[in-house]
């Protein structure tokens, strides 16, 4: 009860919700970095995925190696990223832990995408092409419309993940909600500590709910159950 009384004092601290360090800035933080990588992952992977998902070639293979990212330790991949960022001039912080995100979001993406597009009947595909459609109509117009809610359903786990795991930014001097976590350890202030976990764990919610209604919402009319 009194890391509880601890944690609900330091919420609700007027200190902590101002200035540049304060629970909106840090939030803010956490939404931009994670948002930034997930696009990087969506524009790497999903030209990649839409294509072997309507030509129907090396799927096995492009989605083992995208698959590889979830092998990879978060704390390797950040190590990888510093290295990187720093031989770029990129600096500390920010560029790092993109560095670290992207590869952890690429997998869900390209596996869901990839499957999102072969799973749509082939009849209706050949009908398509029958009527004179062009293979790149019949991607825009009948695979991804169809496909789109198991595609939202990739990126949603990646945007998960990366809300989750944006919060080793902290370890190489980055911001965001990962700043309390490590700060709140480093000068033994549990509260701050609970309060940084706490926020992550709400913000990680706040995706999944968000992008499960999208996900829903997207589902065509005549997919759907009516009870």
């Amino acid at each position: 009860m009194t890391a509880l009384g601890d944690l609900v004092r330091w919420l609700s601290d007027p200190a902590n919700w101002q200035g540049s360090h304060g629970i909106p800035v840090r939030v803010l933080e956490h939404i931009e970095l994670s948002g930034f990588s997930v696009l990087v992952a969506l524009v790497i992977a999903m030209p990649i995925a839409l294509y072997l998902g309507h030509t129907g070639r090396a799927g096995f293979i492009a989605i083992n190696v995208a698959n590889i990212g979830r092998a990879l330790p978060s704390l390797a991949l950040l190590a990888f990223g510093l290295v990187i960022a720093i031989s770029l001039g990129l600096g500390l912080g920010f560029w790092p832990t993109v560095f670290a995100l992207v590869p952890l979001a690429i997998p869900p993406i390209v596996t869901n995408a990839y499957v999102a597009i072969r799973e749509v009947d082939r009849d209706i595909v050949e009908a398509a092409r029958g009527m004179g459609l062009s293979e790149g109509q019949i991607l825009r117009s009948i695979e991804i419309p169809l496909g789109l809610p198991v595609i939202l359903s990739g990126i949603r786990t990646a945007a998960v993940n990366v809300v989750a795991t944006a919060t080793l930014g902290a370890l190489v001097a980055g911001g965001a909600l990962g700043r309390f976590i490590v700060d709140g350890l480093a000068l033994q202030e549990y509260d701050q500590l609970m309060a940084g976990a706490l926020l992550v764990a709400l913000l990680a919610v706040a995706t999944e709910v968000s992008f499960g209604a999208l996900e829903r919402a997207t589902v065509p009319a005549g997919m759907r159950v009516v009870r």
